[in-house]
């Protein structure tokens, strides 16, 4: 098991209920090199990538249809690596319960 997905597996161990409701997934997506935990929204898929260096985390709105500009994902936020997993998952849920994504 690599290192993302370890750090996956802790952050959602920590979701609350509402992003388990949301069928919270951890996927590994080779293509675009990725592991991630995704969503099941109101407004379609949103997945927390998991960075593998010294990036920041990254939460992702996956576009069902590319939009007029082309684009097949909107980022939505940033935050940086300094969280341990629990302020992860709680700052991931603030943002989706805040802005509507779920119930």
């Amino acid at each position: 098991m690599t290192a993302p997905a370890v750090r996956a597996r802790a952050i959602a161990g920590f979701l609350t209920l509402p992003g388990r409701r949301a069928q919270a997934a951890i996927v590994h997506n080779k293509d675009a090199n990725f592991t991630g935990i995704r969503f099941t929204t109101k407004a379609g898929w949103v997945v927390l990538e998991i960075p593998a260096g010294d990036q920041p985390y990254r939460l992702v709105h996956e576009l069902p249809e590319p939009d007029t500009y082309g684009r097949t994902e909107v980022e939505m936020q940033r935050f940086p690596q300094v969280y341990k997993p629990r302020g992860i998952a709680h700052i991931t849920m603030e943002f989706l319960l805040s802005r509507g994504f779920l119930d």
